[in-house]
């Protein structure tokens, strides 16, 4: 997939890369601001679309690309080589509809599992009047397999990007989801928050100054509410590419090839410029070529739009995947494979959602030192709130909303406007 374009001193080639591992936007910013550090690379990582397409010197190879990738702690791959010759269903980008569908599948089983263990939490917390004798030790029953299970991708990112020295949206999620647990933990083992008949009044300005407050409601209601916008992610994801799957599947499947005074029935990516293959009523049309015998009316309407078929004839042109209405023709391939009209389709389509709009690139840039000043922020927040003469119940409180107001991760929503 590698092609090569001349600059003034050196040939430079363009390469797409399949990006795995990312979680937000951040993550689309390390990984770009790391290939671009190399000599002469110039890279653009969508985190959308889960690629990377990257202008390369001949004096670096693919290799080296995925390398720094991986090293920066994501997977890369290079996308097979399309064929010499093929349909344009065999040259478009690996939508990996199946891989996505198993990751949808995925969150939603988390969605679901953690849902129906945090709405008794939610219920047990904000309604004094659920809360009977022990109900908080319920509460972490109920709450602890949400926080552990619920939210284990978001704490196995947070490990894996402090291992490459990084902070990424994952990190907040997955500090402020277990500082909110191990706080409930610690009150309900070593202050009075455990004994039997322990109320906890539900106020919408607390001062955190009086009563007993437990936690365990935000670890669980904050990892499910992202739970669910992962899912909703993982879903569009995967219809974002269904236009372009649709396009790619308007290609025909098979062509009927005269070889010997025969005719031969092969696949179309086998296909080779040259060829001469009937096309009869009511077929696609293989690839693009020029019709040698025949007359007929082609239906266009994919291309062009217009519903009204097109007479044809010898010397005429003809379009891949366009239909033939009428008679029986013969046509000479012209274009085969990446070089079809239908390909070229593709690759402007997939070219447009790579691409990257002023503010994606703003956004992008912000969520690179979004995380960091969060955490610098909540650091802050909770001596300040210590040296002004507060609790440590407040100064907690106030720390933990800190990272909890940051979870959503608005910024890898608006990474995707």
């Amino acid at each position: 997939m590698t092609m090569p374009t001349t600059t003034s001193d050196q040939v430079s080639r363009e390469l797409e890369l399949t990006i795995g591992g990312m979680t937000c936007a951040s993550c689309a910013a390390r990984i770009e601001k790391k290939l671009n550090k190399l000599q002469g690379v110039s890279a653009t990582v969508n985190y959308a679309t889960e690629k990377a397409k990257v202008s390369f010197p001949a004096t670096l190879t693919p290799a080296d690309l995925v390398g720094v990738v991986e090293a920066t702690g994501y997977t890369a791959s290079v996308p097979a080589p399309a064929a010499v010759s093929g349909s344009a269903a065999d040259t478009g980008p690996d939508t990996g509809p199946d891989e996505k569908a198993i990751e949808a599948a995925g969150w939603w089983q988390r969605l679901v599992i953690s849902a129906v263990l945090t709405v008794p939490v939610l219920a047990f917390s904000m309604v004094p009047a659920f809360q009977f004798d022990n109900w908080q030790w319920i509460s972490l029953t109920l709450a602890s397999p949400v926080v552990v299970w619920g939210a284990w991708p978001f704490h196995r990112a947070a490990v894996t990007n402090a291992r490459h020295g990084a902070a990424t949206m994952d990190t907040l999620i997955s500090l402020g989801v277990s500082a909110a647990w191990l706080w409930s933990l610690w009150a309900l083992l070593f202050t009075h928050a455990g004994m039997t008949g322990v109320r906890m009044p539900f106020d919408l300005f607390p001062d955190g100054e009086a009563g007993v407050h437990i936690y365990l409601e935000v670890a669980a209601a904050v990892t499910t509410f992202i739970i669910a916008g992962r899912y909703f992610e993982a879903r569009a994801k995967r219809q974002s590419g269904a236009a372009l799957r649709a396009l790619l599947d308007m290609g025909a499947k098979d062509v009927a090839v005269l070889r010997d005074g025969g005719e031969v029935r092969i696949a179309v990516n086998q296909l080779a410029v040259g060829d001469r293959f009937v096309v009869r009523p009511g077929e696609k049309i293989a690839t693009d070529g020029v019709v040698e015998q025949g007359t007929s009316a082609v239906d266009a309407s994919m291309l062009t739009g217009e519903p009204v078929p097109v007479e044809v004839g010898p010397g005429d042109g003809v379009v891949g995947a366009t239909v033939n209405a009428g008679g029986r023709l013969v046509v000479s391939a012209a274009r085969v494979g990446a070089d079809t009209q239908l390909a070229q389709m593709a690759r402007l389509v997939e070219d447009a959602q790579n691409g990257k709009a002023q503010v994606q690139r703003l956004a992008d840039r912000v969520s690179a030192v979004f995380v960091p000043i969060v955490i610098a922020l909540s650091l802050v927040t909770l001596g300040g709130w210590l040296l002004t003469g507060h609790t440590v119940t407040a100064a907690f409180t106030a720390a933990v909303a800190v990272l909890i107001i940051a979870c959503p991760c608005a910024l890898g929503l608006v990474a995707r406007i």
